[in-house]
């Protein structure tokens, strides 16, 4: 049950969560980002599922607020999320398997330092750097496919597509009209597959912390949402690099060990 835990790490999970609500509900990804920080506290076997359903209900709520600003499923192929998430589809399960045949921390060393400086670039230079593929199925498609493979041992499904919407200059609008189903149709089917194959990870442990949390990050969602509403499509695009370096700088600290010293430095404490 969360008895197990102390109330002082139960107050640090609701902060950590509630900003990566509110920052998701601002960019239209970085849930997962931000939220990883919960793995400090929480076992990896927990956090992970807890993190991907607590992002796929923020993203379900900001899509809802944002209707208009959506395809109708009939417009999704070719120009919209559809070709993405094929993609996708076909790149979980290879990066699954990259996951439990490679060194991960290399991988994601390697990952998480093309973030930051793409990032950093991005924030110095917004309009130097850009593709005229717009419009290419078969671009997106590949897209997607990178996104799935990095997304099976990073966790972060959607940072390649938000590079590639960035690239396009593509405007908010229809940037998080992408990158949003995208991320929820991978988190969903990823929970599907979890449930699946391993259903003891979701006991009672996961549904305590799950009623929790859930009502801090429903409302900062919709705080993110307000926020993202007031944005120009300039200021959108330096959130949308700040946060995609911010990932790839936690991406840096779990490929050093960081995280799993910071851990071992919390439990120690705690006796």
């Amino acid at each position: 049950m969360a008895s197990e835990f102390s109330p002082g790490t139960v107050l640090a999970l609701v902060c950590i969560l509630g900003v990566s609500a509110v920052m998701s509900g601002l960019s239209g990804f970085g849930f997962s980002a931000i939220g990883a920080l919960c793995l400090w506290l929480l076992p990896p076997k927990l956090g992970v599922p807890l993190l991907m359903t607590l992002s796929s209900a923020n993203q379900l709520l900001s899509l809802g607020q944002l209707q208009a600003d959506l395809r109708p499923l009939r417009q999704w192929w070719p120009d919209g999320p559809a070709p993405y998430l094929v993609g996708g589809l076909l790149g979980v399960p290879v990066g699954l398997r990259v996951l439990h045949s490679l060194p991960t921390a290399t991988l994601m060393a390697v990952f998480g330092g093309f973030l930051v400086v793409y990032a950093v670039y991005s924030l110095l230079k917004p309009h130097s750097l850009h593709v005229a593929l717009q419009g290419s199925w078969f671009a997106a498609v590949l897209v997607g496919l990178a996104g799935g493979v990095i997304g099976g041992f990073t966790a972060f499904p959607g940072a390649a597509v938000v590079v590639w919407s960035g690239l396009q200059r593509l405007p908010k609008s229809e940037s998080r009209a992408i990158v949003q189903p995208y991320i929820l149709g991978l988190q969903l089917v990823s929970l599907a597959m979890l449930a699946l194959e391993h259903p003891e990870t979701f006991g009672h442990t996961y549904w305590a912390l799950l009623g929790i949390t859930l009502p801090i990050v429903l409302p900062c969602t919709l705080l993110g949402v307000n926020l993202y509403k007031s944005l120009s499509d300039i200021n959108f695009r330096r959130v949308t690099f700040t946060l995609l370096g911010t990932s790839g700088l936690g991406l840096l600290a779990k490929a050093a060990g960081l995280v799993t010293l910071f851990a071992v430095a919390v439990a120690a404490a705690a006796h």
